[in-house]
């Protein structure tokens, strides 16, 4: 995994967005091998209960700009002190179905134990980048939104875990400008657009 890759990368920004936050991607390296650490949403939370997600949230009127709200976050959430990421660029802003516009920062962090805010966090999963880019633990499908037309959504399942949705699209991204890994050019099938997620 070459990071360089994604400080190379010039990030498209959506712009006039509603609402806004922000996430980082942690990448950590246990015993030479790169992961990426990952959060398990609250079951009780109104928005994606359960669902795999990056440390992050919602822009606060107090936070000077969007990294200051992924820091934020990440401390509020996992416990990782600003101090402790090393930033090394981001991946383009996404557009949620939920009308929030999303910065995905990258950073390098320590491979230490972080304790999760119950109140948000049901647990915390950090996955290899190996397993990540194994293509017998991806799959992806094509429906269509009702709002935003065609979509493909991007699945990856991992030691009990999927991460999909706007998590998902994010991955894609960060292994795509760090590894030679590459998702298929065409999904495994096209469904229904009230089709249940396999997650």
């Amino acid at each position: 995994m070459d990071l360089t890759g994604v400080t190379r990368h010039e990030a498209t920004a959506v712009e006039g967005a509603t609402r806004q936050a922000a996430v980082i991607a942690p990448v950590l390296f246990r015993d030479g091998d790169p992961h990426v650490l990952f959060t398990k949403r609250a079951d009780h939370l109104g928005e994606h209960p359960g669902q795999m997600s990056f440390p992050g949230g919602g822009r606060e009127p107090s936070d000077a700009d969007l990294t200051a709200t992924a820091l934020r976050e990440a401390r509020e959430e996992i416990g990782l002190r600003p101090e402790e990421v090393e930033l090394v660029g981001r991946l383009d802003d996404i557009e949620t179905v939920t009308d929030y516009s999303v910065r995905p920062f990258v950073g390098r962090i320590s491979d230490r134990e972080y304790t999760p805010d119950e109140r948000e966090v049901a647990e915390i999963a950090v996955l290899s980048v190996a397993d990540l880019t194994d293509l017998d633990n991806y799959e992806s499908e094509r429906r269509d939104h009702p709002s935003h037309g065609p979509i493909r959504v991007h699945f990856f399942h991992v030691d009990g875990y999927t991460v999909w949705g706007a998590t998902g699209r994010m991955v894609v991204q960060l292994l795509e400008l760090t590894t030679d890994w590459r998702a298929p050019s065409e999904p495994d099938r096209v469904v229904d657009p009230d089709a249940e997620f396999p997650a």
